[in-house]
């Protein structure tokens, strides 16, 4: 391209120094926000950065800096879970809008199994991303110990397993589910069943923890042949519905650990000839837009997915520049009333 005077192709530093009056080193300093600059150097570097319209080498840049600006968001799931289910999406979303003002870039990595966990980690160890966060973790999985080795910023969206020191952002899963439970009970309802999460991952142990501490506190028990574990997909929702009518005919009520899974198992009940929530209240759990769309409209729980995200993008930032505290934030979540329960 032509620049300013005719000269042929982009300006580069020594042209920047040479029309600022002052070293290669101080407009490399003042590119790089060093503070090592005094406010009439620097205010120079800029007025000369602006008339050349100088663009700083992002590679040299990054040499200078050891900076990539850029984040991997790392989801422990398959990728057809994670375009399928609009929670992802959500998240996704949210963490660009969270860095939107920034420089920072997002990077996607899909990481379920071994071998994808174990490219995720040479990516990260290699250099590639200043911060990592880690979501949807489960019990078996690699990445957090890999992560945490390479000495890379890092936070997880969900409770850590094996209690971690690590930093974290959550919703309130187990006040969640009581929430829910206490819900269904108000309704008058007392054969009480649930579609609970995996058991491999603290999401799904905690909402069910919160469903067993309501049914307790109403003097209620948990039996086995009303609890079924799902996966947190719509099908498997749409399984556990089916093993819960088959197990406990009477069943009047059921708490669906997510909100696709509680899409599944009302499939099931309308298929079975139950009517919702004549014969059998349902409640979810995430307040995802398929909630509103479904028939009946959903009963769910809703967790503040902008304010969590907010929050882990600004942990991870703060990491990023150099704050080596470890920083917990547990967000509340609230009941949406629909037509479902």
């Amino acid at each position: 391209m032509t620049s300013t005077g005719g000269r042929i192709g982009s300006p580069t530093l020594d042209e920047v120094a040479e029309l600022a009056g002052v070293s290669r080193a101080t407009v490399s300093r003042v590119v790089n926000d060093s503070p090592r600059v005094s406010p009439e150097a620097r205010e120079a570097v800029l007025q000369a950065v602006e008339q050349l319209r100088y663009v700083p080498n992002r590679l040299a840049r990054s040499l200078v800096t050891r900076r990539t600006d850029t984040i991997a968001l790392v989801l422990s799931e398959s990728k057809t879970q994670i375009f399928s289910d609009p929670f992802f999406a959500s998240i996704v979303r949210g963490v660009s809008a969270a860095l939107a003002d920034t420089e920072l870039n997002v990077v996607l990595l899909a990481a379920r199994d071994e071998r994808e966990q174990e490219k995720a980690g040479r990516y990260v160890r290699q250099g590639h991303v200043d911060g990592v966060i880690l979501m949807s973790m489960h019990n078996d999985d690699l990445l957090p110990e890999i992560v945490a080795e390479a000495h890379v910023p890092l936070v997880l969206f969900g409770r850590p397993q094996n209690g971690r020191a690590v930093s974290f952002v959550d919703a309130d899963n187990a006040g969640g589910g009581a929430l829910a439970t206490r819900h269904l009970l108000g309704q008058g309802r007392a054969r009480i069943g649930t579609v609970t999460g995996r058991h491999d991952m603290n999401a799904g142990l905690d909402r069910f923890s919160g469903y067993r501490t309501a049914l307790e506190e109403a003097g209620l028990q948990a039996r086995g042949e009303l609890c079924v574990e799902g996966d947190f997909t719509e099908a498997g929702g749409a399984r556990g519905m089916a093993r819960l009518l088959e197990q406990v005919p009477d069943l009047d009520a059921v708490f669906v650990a997510s909100d696709p899974m509680a899409v599944g198992a009302l499939r099931t009940l309308h298929a079975a000839g139950r009517r919702v929530p004549e014969d059998v209240a349902v409640v979810g759990f995430d307040d995802a837009p398929i909630a509103r769309e479904c028939d009946p409209p959903l009963t769910t729980v809703a967790q503040p997915l902008a304010e969590m995200t907010r929050h882990m993008t600004d942990m991870l930032l703060r990491q990023i520049d150099g704050d080596p505290d470890v920083e917990v934030r547990v967000c509340e979540t609230h009941l949406v009333r629909r037509a479902s329960a």
